[in-house]
């Protein structure tokens, strides 16, 4: 131990060397009050998480808020650095195991938590989420009582707590962890965080300080600083889709009021848990979509086939309901073609407009979590008697990715969102806002637009003619039909010029289409079918 009056220095160090890289970082859940009281969940003992080595990072280095997700949240946190390999250490002894401390801050995707929630590994063990640093504070001398932790996002203090009130002190945690694993020179704890927590946006900074406000000299880590960016690449088809509900953001923003959203309805009784309590996992009320069917081979095949085509191949399927009537292009002669991404108003009610309609409502998360080649799909009961969207929005989709956006209900500053470029299909325009006629209420569901059934992931695809939904599972098939079609009927328009009578030739007859077949025979020798 250090005398009252040698003040304690700061060592810098480089956690992304290979040196003083940990061999493995161990996170804690819940421990201070702040916290518990805000997640309304009271641990009887630690809980934990392994975060990777790779998501180590230091001061200044950015962190990277993926393509198609919203819910990146901070947590400033005190991470307690292993001094020496231990096992089954009490907890009078397990500070005296800590060499060090420093500033943590516990990055999490809630958009994630659903793929492996308690593990956190794709939610909590990205590249760059674990920064650390810039400084390390001998333990030696420190009270683990008297420590500080505070936090900014854009130099607004955010989160400022003590250690004085833990539920579990730092020795019971060394103790606790050292009596199923070996704890080694350089391993890292993080020891949980305040209230406070929240989300951050692409263009934040955070910056995390730990201190010891009451020891000589008032020791500090520094600041550790971390900016926030925009990530170019999108999850990956084959893994775990961006899944977020409202129980997330309140988690993810730390409260309900700071998510955007209404206060929690009262239960009627206390006989059991919310619905949303029941299980660990959300379950999802429509498919994710498949991103890896629109191939650049099957989208030129569907850029020359007609809407018309594919909804006839779709009724010899079966499908008789599959064109999403009424609505009408801002730009007649363009064509659109991406996945569905859906968004649903209900009938307004001012008491639900108050609580929903501001803030960051869904019409709002709805274009702010667009992926590319997303057709934005609103349900407004074709209701025409208010704008659905506007051109802010209407940008914001487009900078996003979004090819279309299509509503069976209004759309308001008509002129300027046709100045924006997007493809627009709607109702037709109205001047009034949202409020008048609707709530903006569920992203991500399945809902009705123009009297057809649309769920995410749906293939979207329009021309001058309107617009028709396919299932995703009958896309290859349908599509590759609806080309082939299109072919012959080009043929066959090229025999009429010719001067030929419709009759036997559209359709075809065993003659006509024996005709055909030799020419394509052709075609496919000379390499141009």
């Amino acid at each position: 131990m250090t005398s009252a009056s040698e003040q304690i220095v700061p060592q810098p160090v480089d956690f992304t060397e290979r040196a003083s890289r940990p061999g493995k970082v161990v996170a804690l859940h819940l421990n201070y009050p702040s916290r518990i009281e805000q997640r309304g969940r009271s641990p009887k003992f630690p809980g934990y998480f392994i975060k990777a080595g790779t998501s180590i990072a230091n001061t200044g280095d950015s962190i990277e808020r993926p393509a198609g997700t919203e819910l990146l949240a901070y947590e400033g946190e005190i991470a307690l650095i292993i001094g020496e390999t231990c096992r089954r250490v009490s907890p009078e002894e397990g500070w005296s195991k800590v060499s060090g401390i420093t500033a943590a801050n516990d990055w999490g995707l809630y958009d994630l938590r659903h793929a492996d929630k308690g593990s956190n590994v794709k939610n909590k063990s990205g590249d760059g989420y674990t920064p650390l640093g810039p400084a390390v504070l001998p333990a030696a001398g420190l009270d683990p009582k008297a420590l500080r932790v505070r936090t900014w996002v854009n130099g607004e203090l955010v989160q400022d707590d003590t250690t004085e009130g833990l539920v579990f002190p730092f020795g019971q945690l060394v103790a606790d962890l050292s009596q199923l694993m070996t704890l080694e020179e350089g391993d890292v704890i993080l020891t949980g965080t305040p209230a406070g927590s929240s989300v951050a946006q692409p263009g934040d900074v955070v910056e995390v300080e730990v201190d010891a406000p009451t020891a000589p000299g008032a020791p500090s880590t520094g600041r550790l600083v971390t900016r926030v960016v925009a990530g170019e690449h999108e999850m990956a088809p084959y893994g775990a889709q961006p899944q977020v509900d409202d129980t997330q953001r309140e988690e993810a923003w730390g409260s309900r009021e700071a998510a955007g959203l209404s206060a929690a309805p009262e239960k009627a009784n206390d006989d059991g848990p919310a619905p949303e309590q029941v299980s660990d996992h959300y379950v999802p009320s429509a498919p994710v979509a498949d991103r890896s069917l629109l191939t650049e081979e099957l989208k030129a095949k569907i850029n020359e086939t007609a809407v018309a085509t594919i909804t006839a191949q779709l009724r010899k399927q079966g499908i008789n309901n599959a064109t999403i009537d009424g609505v009408r292009p801002t730009h007649p002669g363009r064509r659109i073609l991406g996945y569905a991404k859906t968004l649903r108003y209900v009938p307004n009610r001012e008491d639900l407009f108050k609580a929903f309609g501001g803030g960051f409502n869904a019409q709002k998360r709805a274009m702010d979590s667009v992926q590319q080649d997303d057709v934005v799909v609103m349900e407004a009961r074709g209701e025409k008697g208010t704008g659905t969207l506007g051109d802010v929005l209407a940008l914001r989709a487009q900078v996003n990715g979004a090819n279309a956006v299509i509503t069976d209900g209004g759309v308001r500053d008509s002129e300027a969102v046709a100045g924006v470029g997007i493809q627009v299909y709607s109702n037709g325009a109205h001047p009034a806002v949202l409020g008048r006629r609707h709530v903006p209420w569920e992203v991500g569901g399945t809902i009705a637009c123009g009297g057809t059934t649309v769920q995410p992931g749906d293939i979207i695809i329009g021309d001058d003619d309107g617009v028709v939904v396919v299932p995703p599972a009958l896309l290859h098939e349908v599509v590759e039909a609806a080309y082939e079609q299109e072919q012959q009927d080009a043929w066959v328009y090229d025999r009429v010029a010719e001067g030929h009578p419709v009759d036997g030739l559209f359709p075809p007859n065993a003659e006509w289409k024996a005709k055909y077949a030799e020419y394509r025979a052709q075609q496919d020798g000379q390499g141009t079918a």
